[in-house]
């Protein structure tokens, strides 16, 4: 599908040759599509369907060693393009010219198409299942299916793309009791399938467990961050990982490498193959490899691209992405996987005595500190193995990498947040602050 959907390909290559005719020594073009058919509902109901297409062309080059990048989104004039990029080289320092050489490799379409009418189909059906349990319930939900295509060629012969089908859907709850207000929000990203049923029955579970609102508990205790929430966690942690952290000697890990940083419950690993966020090639050519970060709690390696891998010694790890098409790549993560445990949910909450499950919460992550302190939107207060209720008004706060050096139980419910695939996880000694009415 990725020769017919990226029918400019002819451009690329007119681009990338007048680069070389006006004067760069090197250059890239780094040439992007997508089309995505959202299906959206509202208060229980179809509200609208749309069709959402954009396309982006980057221009990287390098005159007397400085590098230029320009971006257009739709028809450019290509002399247009290549005269931004020379006229912003000029404003930029000398540096190594980084450029991937040619590969062979021919990378294959991934995932499948699906028509409207099964998205539309799959919301009605979430919806009806919850609907039939909880008929009082108000839903809105999105079910969508985006084709993303990706083409990179450079002044080296090198010449790759391919195109990326993803499914994903998000389905919103809420509920009103009296003066009370519970929502609760749940998604999924896959390939090939959406399971609709799976998703409400998430939705339905946590209306069983908020039945009801009980005083929050204070103190320090263990807290149990559903697969859901656990991606909090994670955030700080890739952000440890990464070589232009180390480079700048803001990550906490940057003498550590080689030795225990986390729980040895912890294995943290890179899949190019793996889930709906599979990437065969970098945003700067390079091909993607399997890597283990962190094993059994003992870090590795850092991620890099070819700037931060030359500067650390150690070379690219093909990871280098870029944050937006108009930006250079910088070292970055396209899935990580946090290795699961082999018990189900239900026995981390059956094995608290006394504790807190965090399932959303309210406001970012923790940043490379690793210091957070956070709202607690969805919470259930559990004693002797057993869910008592919702709590509200309750805040819980602590460091990420103290959190994650005491791990009581991983769960076997991993799941995507986004990029990341988590399992729940138990951790000890956080700070737990309520609330009491009256």
């Amino acid at each position: 599908m990725g020769s017919d959907y990226l029918d400019s390909s002819s451009r690329a290559e007119a681009l990338l040759e007048l680069a070389l005719r006006s004067g760069a020594e090197a250059a890239e073009v780094y040439q992007s599509q997508s089309l995505s058919r959202p299906v959206f509902f509202e208060g229980n109901r179809l509200k609208q369907l749309e069709v959402s297409q954009a396309e982006g062309i980057a221009l990287r080059l390098w005159r007397d060693n400085r590098p230029g990048l320009a971006v257009a989104y739709g028809p450019v004039e290509p002399q247009d393009l290549v005269d931004r990029a020379i006229a912003l080289s000029t404003l930029n320092e000398p540096e190594t010219i980084d450029l991937s050489a040619a590969t062979p490799k021919v990378y294959p379409d991934v995932g499948e198409t699906v028509p409207v009418e099964q998205l539309v189909a799959w919301g009605k059906e979430a919806i009806a299942y919850v609907r039939d349990r909880v008929p009082e319930i108000l839903c809105s939900s999105e079910w969508e299916c985006d084709i993303e295509t990706t083409r990179l060629l450079n002044s080296e012969g090198l010449d790759c793309g391919y195109t990326d089908t993803t499914l994903s859907c998000y389905l919103e709850a809420e509920l009103i009791r009296g003066d009370d207000f519970l929502n609760i929000a749940d998604g999924q990203t896959e390939r090939g399938s959406l399971d609709p049923i799976g998703l409400a029955e998430q939705i339905v579970q946590r209306l069983e467990w908020a039945h009801t609102n009980i005083n929050p508990p204070s103190g320090r205790m263990p807290v149990l961050f559903t697969s859901k929430a656990a991606d909090m966690l994670w955030g700080t942690i890739q952000a440890a990982m990464s070589g232009k952290q180390v480079i700048e000697r803001a990550s906490p890990w940057s003498e550590h490498l080689g030795e225990p940083v986390l729980s040895p419950l912890i294995t943290i690993t890179q899949d190019p193959d793996a889930g709906p966020f599979s990437c065969p090639f970098d945003d700067e050519g390079i091909p993607t490899q399997p890597i283990t970060f962190i094993k059994e709690g003992v870090l590795q390696l850092f991620y890099t691209d070819h700037k931060i891998g030359r500067a650390l010694g150690s070379g690219t790890t093909g990871n280098g992405f870029r944050p937006g098409l108009g930006s250079y790549p910088a070292p970055g993560l396209f899935n990580l996987l946090v290795q699961a445990g082999v018990q189900p949910l239900h026995n981390l909450i059956g094995n608290l005595k006394h504790g807190l499950i965090i399932d959303q919460m309210l406001g970012g992550g923790a940043g490379i500190s690793g210091d957070f302190s956070i709202n607690v939107d969805l919470g259930y207060y559990v004693r002797n193995g057993e869910i008592l209720g919702r709590v509200k008004d309750t805040m819980v706060a602590g460091n990420v990498y103290t959190a994650l050096k005491n791990v009581v139980d991983i769960g076997e419910d991993a799941v995507w947040n986004g990029a990341c695939y988590t399992p729940s996880i138990t951790v000890d000694g956080l700070s737990v602050i309520g609330r009491h009415d009256g």
